[in-house]
């Protein structure tokens, strides 16, 4: 049941919508505007720009947090049992509808900016679904469901930033994007790696088999800590590649304080996830604009 205050109500939704999770793939979709080439300064303040924040923020983000919450009320129940689901906030009935509208919504939105983008948010709800929903839930599956999380937050959105300012879908005008965007991809398989660590108690009774239920807190750390650094050498290299040496130095300068947080998260991964995370994002997330940046200047 809703609580019976309109505000309550509104904070409650908005709580189930998570809008932390919102910022990386909003953020996926302006670094693709940007290596677009056709985007600029004047852009933030558009209807196109401001349309694609509100889908890949609280519309499409919001819908694949919904569904998250929806599909693992059971191990909310371990884990976070204070979750509008499992806390009594909201019935499935409510959560259903909800979803029901948030996805059309979202699809809507995305088809108003670019057909094909409305393609793209069709295709993260059916990842959405195959992370959480039984029989597939490919967060079982060890490292299929990190992967299929990091595409949804980073390939699609950058993509989707990209098509909507730079209408030309030819492999010579997308490759670039398409490359980098894979690239912190690996990086970002990493970065979920580190969030499975708050909840391994409920993975491991419900025999959800993340990195750190198999492989255990440090070694998982460990691994992940490689992924984070390596997608980020690479897209440093992609840089070099292209002839973009000032902002491949940049993005290799980014991963140091990056690599020094990394040592207290593998002594303790348990009590230092948050903080790394806290911190090492923001370190990530300016490489990716940097590379952004770097697209968009080395286009002819």
């Amino acid at each position: 049941m809703f609580l019976s205050q309109p505000l309550e109500k509104a904070a409650l939704i908005i709580r189930f919508l998570k809008p932390v999770t919102w910022i990386p793939v909003m953020w996926s979709f302006l670094c693709g505007a940007v290596a677009s080439g056709a985007f600029g300064w004047q852009d933030l303040t558009g209807m196109k720009f401001i349309l694609g924040m509100l889908l890949t923020g609280p519309l499409a983000s919001g819908t694949c947090q919904m569904l998250n919450d929806y599909f693992d009320r059971d191990l909310d129940e371990i884990n976070e049992p204070r979750r509008p689901i499992p806390g009594g906030s909201i019935s499935l009935k409510s959560a259903t509808w909800l979803i029901a509208v948030w996805s059309l919504l979202s699809v809507v939105a995305g088809w108003f900016i670019h057909p094909l983008i409305g393609l793209y948010v069709i295709i993260g709800i059916i990842n959405a679904h195959l992370y959480s929903a039984n029989p597939i839930k490919l967060k079982k599956r060890l490292w299929a469901g990190n992967i299929i999380v990091a595409i949804s937050y980073l390939i699609i959105p950058w993509m989707a930033g990209h098509i909507a300012y730079h209408g030309t879908l030819t492999i010579p005008a997308l490759a670039p994007s398409l490359i980098v965007a894979g690239l912190f991809t690996l990086s970002s398989t990493g970065t979920m790696t580190i969030n499975d660590f708050k909840s391994m108690e409920g993975d491991r009774l419900a025999g959800i088999r993340t990195l750190p239920v198999v492989f255990g807190e440090r070694r998982a750390a460990l691994i992940a800590a490689v992924l984070i650094n390596l997608g980020q050498l690479l897209a440093a290299l992609y840089m070099l590649s292209i002839g973009e040496q000032i902002y491949s130095a940049l993005t290799l300068l980014f991963i140091i304080p990056q690599f020094i947080l990394q040592f207290p998260l593998v002594r303790n991964p348990g009590s230092f996830d948050v903080r790394y995370n806290a911190i090492a994002q923001n370190f990530l997330v300016a490489g990716m604009l940097v590379c952004a940046l770097a697209i968009r200047a080395a286009k002819p």
